[in-house]
């Protein structure tokens, strides 16, 4: 008899359809609400994806998950309340709780590093014990579900049991049979195995979903490709994100028109197909592109768009960009939407501390400009070594973004805001965009990392100092002392930063807007959430 391995996940949701998705450990039938999906086989492992249609907006359904026929979900003698379905539609204020960097789940984290509690697992014990009318409409996983690079040593037990781990690459994972498991690792703690069968989620990847300063630079592929286990590695990681992490990403009528999908679902084992295609979306990274990461979510009058700012980057022939100039016209003409708010998901934060801001932005201008001198590779080393990899060090890209947000937040009918959801940084914070020709729509970036992490205490003071005046009084003569490119706004922090396991809850009502973020603590019944801050980002009528 088929059994759950992983699942049931929650996936899109709108008005009258959702997907859901599991893992089995057999080939089946999956049903959910009298819809079914036969599983399909990729390398040994078994996956179904079944589009539910035809629901009420505004409703709210319990959903059961049959395998062939038996009962497998909720599990006998669950204490968690139903898993639902709760449809868009329903006119209330749009709560979207997000954040980035997980690093495996409590029970397997525990023991190799001295981390506060794990944000989401926490916020999932409370989720549970709220009434429903509590409960948020989705939930951003904005990078690093998942740590490739550095494994726990639950992780590491079992890759001993598989291979050498004295030989590269060493304790990080290898394929897709290692992605496998770390998502089942991650993805098996009870409370989040429930939140997940709940809430709706969309996810995006980050440098640590493959490899720490994953596609920073066109050097540092030909640094990775040199490697005899490189090849290997790169395919298992987008064979299991595709999988794991885009295919809900997906409308359903997205799914249907969806090629690749169709021809892994028709394949006796889909691993081939799956194999090929992740080659060729590494590849796009020295040459033109083909492969989208990117997606779109609509609730109501606000509009999620999630960029890829990994796997999207153009890094050859002396040109850097954060994303394909085909992929950026598709985020521009998707920007363009008559909504109240425009949110914009992007696992690196667009507007960092000034001074950091201007480092990066030096640090680009110098490995440029002295490409294959000692000065430039120097400036290379600095760049990995320092991590600065973000839009900043994207300057072509950082400008058309801006221009964009001007563009949109200017004309007629322009949203109350645009926000930038991020991760990556291990801190929380809150900053403004100021243009020279204020625009109708007011411009934020909202970051919040880690959900479960820790930030060096070296590194907190860099982020704290970045956003001085005096910091700042140094780094803009260096980029003007060194003719690096002006950047055309300023931006001011509100709020932050904040050093702690933590998640953010954007609330967009109307044409109002607020972002509250939330830290871990324990407390005399374990841990808890605690309100470290809210700010009110737009009024009705201002």
């Amino acid at each position: 008899m088929p059994t759950l391995v992983l699942g049931p996940l929650l996936r899109h949701v709108d008005e009258t359809s959702a997907t859901v998705w599991v893992e089995t450990d057999a080939s089946c039938e999956v049903e959910i609400l009298g819809c079914t999906a036969d599983t399909f086989h990729v390398a040994g492992h078994h996956y179904g994806l079944v589009v539910i249609e035809g629901l009420q907006p505004a409703g709210c359904t319990p959903y059961e998950v049959r395998l062939d026929g038996t009962l497998v979900w909720p599990e006998t003698g669950s204490t968690y309340p139903p898993s639902r379905i709760r449809t868009l539609g329903h006119g209330n204020p749009i709560n979207l709780v997000f954040g980035s960097c997980r690093w495996a789940r409590p029970a397997t984290a525990g023991g190799d590093r001295s981390l506060p509690p794990d944000a989401l697992d926490t916020y999932a014990t409370r989720m549970a014990r709220d009434p429903e009318d509590c409960w948020p409409d989705a939930l951003l996983l904005l990078g690093d579900q998942v740590y490739a690079d550095e494994t726990t040593s639950h992780t590491q037990t079992y890759l001993r049991n598989r291979r050498d781990v004295d030989r590269p690459p060493y304790t990080e994972v290898a394929d897709f049979e290692e992605y496998t498991h770390l998502y089942l690792e991650s993805w098996t703690d009870p409370d989040i195995r429930w939140l997940l069968s709940t809430i709706p989620t969309s996810m995006i990847f980050d440098d640590h979903d493959v490899r720490d300063d994953w596609n920073t630079s066109h050097i540092w592929r030909e640094q990775m490709q040199a490697t005899h286990w490189w090849q290997e590695r790169i395919e298992g990681a987008l064979m299991s994100y595709w999988i794991y992490q885009q295919l809900g990403n997906l409308a359903p009528s997205d799914l249907a028109t969806d090629e690749l999908f169709a021809a892994v679902r028709a394949a006796g084992d889909g691993e081939p197909i799956l194999r090929t295609f992740a080659r060729h979306a590494d590849a796009e990274a020295d040459g033109a592109k083909s492969t989208r990461w990117s997606f779109r979510r609509d609730f109501g009058g606000v509009r999620l768009l999630v960029i890829d700012t990994r796997c999207g980057r153009i890094l050859a022939d002396d040109h850097r960009s954060m994303v394909s100039a085909g992929e950026f016209e598709w985020i521009e003409e998707q920007a363009r939407a008559d909504v109240d708010h425009l949110v914009i998901g992007s696992s690196l934060p667009w507007l960092m501390a000034q001074a950091l801001h201007d480092v990066e932005a030096w640090n680009e201008h110098m490995c440029t400009k002295y490409d294959g001198r000692l000065v430039g590779r120097l400036s290379e080393k600095f760049r990995q070594g320092a991590d600065l990899e973000h839009w900043a060090a994207f300057g072509e890209s950082f400008r058309r973004l801006a221009r964009l947000f001007a563009d949109i937040g200017s004309a007629d009918g322009a949203p109350a805001t645009i926000c930038v959801l991020s991760g990556d940084v291990h801190h929380a914070y809150v900053a403004e965009a100021r243009y020279p020709d204020r625009p109708r729509s007011k411009i934020y970036q909202l970051t919040c990392s880690p959900v479960h992490n820790m930030v060096p205490g070296f590194m907190k003071i860099g982020f704290r100092v970045g956003w001085s005046r005096l910091a700042r009084s140094i780094s803009r003569p260096l980029t003007r002392l060194f003719r690096v490119p002006a950047v055309p706004i300023d931006w001011v922090k509100l709020d932050g930063p904040y050093f702690d396991n933590q998640l953010a809850t954007l609330t967009l009502s109307g044409r109002s807007a607020s972002v509250r973020l939330e830290k871990t603590e324990l407390g005399p019944d374990g841990p808890r959430l605690a309100l470290a801050s809210e700010v009110v980002l737009s009024a009705d009528g201002t």
